[in-house]
């Protein structure tokens, strides 16, 4: 009879991060029985219950041997997001890892609106995760088609010099003018010093939000499609983050919580917790959607609305059996002004009421590498 092999774990992934540990740091360190973290053992590969079981840690201080030891156990913990840290680490560790334990100290979170601790060990997760999954997606560059609807052509330079500086992806861009003839100026302009190929699709102001929408994505020609809001902020890793999170979760559509706020009219920057992530859920920020092309076909597109177009999405999407999934928000902003610049309706003082964090002035996540 022919040997069975062993189960293989799941790799790991960020699912199940904590945003605020209960349990002081503890070590992880390398052993004659191999390496143990915060004294139990890990074995060759962490799997979920190890795993779990370091989730409450506030972080983890590696304790590096002198010679070279195995190190896909470190390589898993840092996919999945546990805080690690090493003042040094030995020549033979990879360079990128040893950079990203060093800039990184456990502390103890003083508390209070203003307090920035917890944010920054979420930070430090974010980047290990991204170094530990960075072969989950292959070596192919995937093609992302950015779609874009807009009547306010004094954002689109803006808008468009963010969807230029998205690193680890090939980018098309697929600009709906939403009432806003191409020749205009600022219009102009903005696709001239945009290097990366935009196609223009005009609409009159009477064609829906939804239906602009639809007309700019039917020029789509890669293998996914993102939609982009104007007056938002995205970090130069928002799209290669959206794909990690869809080879690690499995998921039908990506998107990230809706976490920071910035209220323009009162010059203020608001964080709000309540929505989770790392999650499956029928919700994601909605200028953050991310999808296969042959997807958005197949659920019919963006809704032929006015308003809720995103939310109409996800509805019908969930509905046809599509899986959802909602990963971190650090590395996008979404701006509130006045209700009426915005297709939905919520007073600024919501902002403020469901706020966990709030600062003066524009404050973004590092995550967004905002100039």
């Amino acid at each position: 009879m022919p040997a069975q092999s062993s189960p293989v774990s799941p790799p790991p992934t960020p699912a199940g991060f904590l945003r605020t540990p209960a349990e002081e740091p503890a070590e992880l360190a390398w052993t004659e029985r191999g390496w143990l973290a915060a004294g139990r053992p890990l074995g060759d590969r962490p799997g979920p219950d190890e795993i779990a079981h370091l989730r409450p840690l506030r972080g983890l201080t590696v304790r590096w041997p002198a010679a070279r030891v195995p190190a896909d156990a470190v390589t898993d913990l840092a996919a999945a997001g546990v805080p690690m840290h090493a003042a040094a680490s030995p020549d033979w560790v990879e360079p990128e890892l040893a950079r990203l334990l060093a800039a990184w100290v456990p502390e103890e979170d003083g508390g209070g609106p203003r307090s920035v601790t917890a944010l920054r060990r979420e930070e430090h997760s974010v980047r290990l995760r991204r170094l530990g999954l960075r072969d989950l997606t292959g070596t192919a560059v995937p093609e992302v088609s950015v779609v874009i609807s807009s009547m306010r052509p004094h954002l689109l330079g803006s808008a468009l010099g963010q969807i230029a500086r998205q690193r680890r992806v090939r980018v098309e861009v697929l600009l709906g003018l939403h009432g806003v003839p191409a020749d205009r100026e600022e219009v102009r302009r903005a696709v001239r010093e945009c290097p990366l190929p935009v196609t223009v699709v005009e609409a009159d102001t009477e064609t829906p939000f939804g239906e602009v929408l639809n007309l700019a994505a039917s020029r789509a020609s890669g293998e996914y499609v993102a939609k982009w809001d104007d007056d938002d902020w995205y970090g130069p890793e928002h799209l290669a983050d959206l794909l990690l999170a869809r080879a690690y979760a499995g998921a039908d559509i990506v998107g990230v919580a809706p976490e920071f706020f910035y209220l323009e009219p009162l010059r203020a920057t608001v964080r709000r917790t309540d929505y989770t992530s790392e999650v499956w859920s029928d919700h994601v920020a909605g200028g953050t959607i991310f999808l296969e092309r042959s997807r958005l076909r197949e659920v019919g597109g963006f809704p032929p609305l006015a308003g809720g177009v995103d939310a109409g999405l996800l509805k019908t999407a969930h509905a046809a059996g599509a899986r959802i999934y909602r990963t971190h928000g650090l590395g996008y902003v979404l701006r509130r002004s006045l209700g009426a610049d915005h297709t939905w309706r919520l007073p600024l003082a919501h902002f403020l009421r469901v706020a966990s964090n709030q600062w003066r002035g524009f404050r973004p996540s590092l995550i967004l590498e905002a100039p």
